[in-house]
């Protein structure tokens, strides 16, 4: 009985220590302001009594149908964004790729085809950013300095390809699933409890919104550009907008 009562011990403990495991690699590879698998660039803490500081940063473009409706909407605003875009669809949709940079937003390496590079292979990691980043440079004219991984996935070979092609990887402290979610007011307001949920700790904002779609380059994105609006609207006299280069 006490053999058999060790073994059930033991097995629950090797089940736990095997769950733990599982569970820290999946918060190391996903969370995304973990940094046990490597620094990722997220928001920085500010100076004491210093404004508040958000980046709106949007992923999966450029979406040749709600892309242009954004960069009239940061104009209006005399914002300047960061723009996340997949290779392929950049390549595509070259001259709105050259728009976004001409406008004076800063040019970001999503990945060429935006699969979850923590589980792939590391020759195809280093093919995905290679390439896309040959591509964006092409076409705007200016080295690529960041890099945000598709699902915020990355393992340490991730982020180790990714420094030494030159960029700096990219995570962030605010998002919500505006990629689903119809309700634009729903989508700000859960953003701006974030911003001033940080903002009352001491840190800037990096907010995710999507202008595009791995799975649909032209994607209905209306909900994220009017909750991008209310948000430019709500913190225009109190926050600073930057574009992450600012950080890092």
């Amino acid at each position: 009985m006490g053999t058999g009562l060790s073994l059930i011990t033991g097995a629950t403990a090797v089940a736990a220590v095997t769950g733990l495991a599982i569970g820290g690699y999946y918060y190391a590879s996903l969370w995304p302001t973990s940094q046990i698998f490597g620094r990722t660039l997220t928001a920085p803490k500010l100076a004491p009594g210093k404004p508040g500081e958000i980046a709106l940063t949007f992923d999966d473009g450029p979406n040749p149908a709600f892309t242009p409706r954004l960069l009239d909407l940061l104009d209006r605003h005399n914002v300047k964004a960061t723009f996340f875009l997949v290779g392929q669809y950049a390549s595509k949709e070259s001259a709105l790729t050259r728009l976004i940079a001409e406008n004076g937003h800063l040019i970001g390496n999503h990945t060429w085809s935006h699969p979850n590079l923590a589980s792939t292979a590391p020759h195809k990691v280093r093919e995905e950013l290679r390439t896309t980043s040959d591509a964006l440079e092409q076409i705007i004219g200016k080295p690529i300095r960041f890099f945000r991984p598709p699902f915020g996935a990355r393992r340490p070979h991730v982020l180790h390809t990714a420094r030494e092609l030159g960029l700096e990887p990219v995570t962030w402290n605010a998002m919500t699933n505006d990629w689903e979610e119809p309700s634009a007011n729903r989508i700000a307001a859960t953003l701006s409890a974030k911003v001033d949920k940080l903002q009352s700790r001491g840190y800037a904002t990096n907010i995710v919104l999507h202008d595009g779609s791995h799975r649909e380059p032209a994607a209905n994105r209306e909900p994220s550009i009017t909750a991008a609006t209310q948000l430019l609207e709500h913190y225009a006299k109190t926050h600073k907008f930057v574009t992450v280069d600012a950080w890092g």
